[in-house]
């Protein structure tokens, strides 16, 4: 049967669903608006948002639309497979979605901690490698961002790009790390010149550099622990 569809740009301004939310935000969006969205189109005599309201009613509002099936979708006139199969994924999405549990977060809590976390991948890279790892209030790991790839330079790794990234990620605090592929830690005059801008930039913004950590082969220095810090 060729059944006519309504589609949302059909509708005046005011009621189209996605336009209010891009425009307000999708906790402003009624049930029936969001699963008109979903829904996409009506059908003949019968706009989206009316046929959402008739699914919603059939279903109790949300009550039995949590378990529902394929098959008691497509019972309801205007609800094909595509429609069906849509809100079937959006139903199984917002399931795994409320029973997603993070995993247990990496805390540091000392030089060694952190240098445990980043050691057997850094320790044998050919490059050097500037890491940041972005700690919450408990100093759990939230967050790695590799902020460059290449020697150590002033001009490179800029305070900016370090702690636009830590403020995006609303961290506490963070701790530098770079590797030095020849093996050997021991920190350059430009490795504490970095340091030391970095632990200046941090106080400006309120997040604190706990420690800058260079990786060699299977050992490591701390920054704080040699007191550029």
């Amino acid at each position: 049967m060729d059944i006519q569809t309504i589609k949302m740009k059909e509708l005046p301004k005011q009621d189209r669903p996605r336009e209010r939310l891009l425009e307000h935000g999708s906790e402003y969006l009624s049930n029936q608006e969001l699963l008109a969205i979903l829904l996409g189109t009506g059908i003949k005599r019968e706009n989206v948002h009316q046929l959402a309201e008739k699914v919603l009613q059939h279903f109790e509002g949300l009550k039995l639309l949590k378990d529902v099936t394929i098959e008691e979708l497509m019972e309801i006139k205007g609800i094909g497979q595509v429609k069906g199969v849509n809100i079937l994924a959006a139903v199984e999405f917002g399931k795994r979605i409320h029973q997603f549990k993070e995993t247990e977060r990496y805390v540091i809590r000392s030089p060694e901690d952190g240098a445990n976390y980043v050691m057997e991948e850094m320790r044998s890279l050919k490059q050097e490698h500037f890491v940041t790892l972005f700690l919450n209030t408990k100093n759990q790991v939230v967050h790695r961002h590799t902020t460059f790839i290449g020697s150590l330079n002033a001009s490179i790794v800029h305070p900016r790009e370090v702690f636009r990234e830590a403020i995006k990620r609303a961290a506490a605090s963070i701790i530098c790390v770079h590797n030095h592929p020849s093996g050997d830690p021991s920190p350059s005059q430009e490795d504490i010149h970095v340091t030391k801008r970095l632990v200046e930039s941090g106080k400006l913004v309120g997040i604190e550099l706990l420690d800058h950590l260079i990786i060699g082969d299977h050992t490591f220095i701390s920054l704080k622990e040699k007191g550029y810090l």
